[in-house]
């Protein structure tokens, strides 16, 4: 098949909403843990509209692009092509209006949860630009579907990614030949509630504690998050101890970068709310 009758035409909201639908269901086999056959979605797409395979394929990379600065997994196979419009852009946020939980809120890793220590740990990322019929399509997607405050919200996501974190602190320690230390690990968050200002405390293997705040998102690396007001003194007071700890893509193999005091020189930090109290 060739696609001479719409070769540099733009994608239709029709052809669009069939290619997200599409990619969709295939994030959600993949996400279950099952072997999605890319070949056959474009064979069956391209019976739908009147694209090449190629052409296919790259608007499912745009895709990954726009889930990935939404905070949502992507499919492992298509990596994201940014330079993408906001037409793609509003197709996903038509079929977040509809499907609002597009896949499950939470699953523990498909890989890599049991050897914590070995969890891929890297640098902190930069968020790439893009143009700004895209930036405004993606912002008013974003403003409806929030992917720090989804994170924020969802529980057992959080307790999940301090658990790996936790045991991965002790492994480290016991391979450092610091099986003292690492029995006085502590999983502050859970023992004493969050009014600490961090998760974990830990320590190094000289024995200088580190306050951990974890941070865990099943999106990639750029995908936002909240920092309370707590949090961000505890970074400032004690920027010795202090160290954030960004888990990303955690229901596939997870990530990890490490920030440190003073958070302000690698974080844009916004004030978001108000404490308000009658006069």
């Amino acid at each position: 098949m060739t696609d001479t009758e719409t070769a540099g035409t733009d994608w239709s909201s029709a052809e669009l909403d069939l290619i997200v639908a599409d990619y969709f269901a295939m994030l959600k086999e993949e996400q279950a843990g099952e072997t999605i056959h890319k070949t056959e979605h474009r064979r069956l797409l391209m019976k739908l509209i009147q694209r090449t395979n190629g052409s296919i394929e790259f608007k499912h990379q745009n895709i990954s692009a726009v889930l990935t600065r939404l905070g949502l997994p992507r499919i492992r196979g298509y990596v994201p092509a940014q330079n993408f419009q906001g037409a793609i852009t509003d197709a996903i946020g038509r079929y977040l209006q509809v499907h609002p939980d597009p896949i499950p809120l939470f699953a523990k890793p498909l890989a890599g949860f049991a050897d914590s220590q070995l969890l891929f740990e890297g640098a902190p990322p930069t968020a790439r630009p893009i143009s700004e019929g895209a930036r405004n399509a993606f912002e008013r997607v974003a403003r409806k579907f929030d992917p720090a405050l989804r994170d924020q919200l969802n529980r057992a996501l959080g307790a999940a990614g301090e658990e790996l974190i936790y045991e991965r602190e002790r492994q480290l320690l016991i391979s450092a030949d610091r099986s003292d230390l690492a029995k006085k690990v502590r999983w502050v968050s859970r023992e004493d509630g969050d009014g600490a200002g961090y998760d974990i405390r830990s320590y190094d293997p000289s024995g200088s504690e580190r306050w951990i705040e974890v941070k865990t998102t099943r999106g990639g690396s750029t995908t936002p998050f909240y920092l309370t007001r707590n949090e961000n003194e505890v970074a400032k007071e004690r920027p010795d101890a202090f160290r954030l700890y960004r888990l990303h893509d955690f229901s596939q193999q997870p990530g990890l970068f490490t920030l440190k005091p003073p958070l302000e020189t690698v974080l844009q930090l916004e004030a978001l709310t108000f404490h308000a109290s009658l006069k």
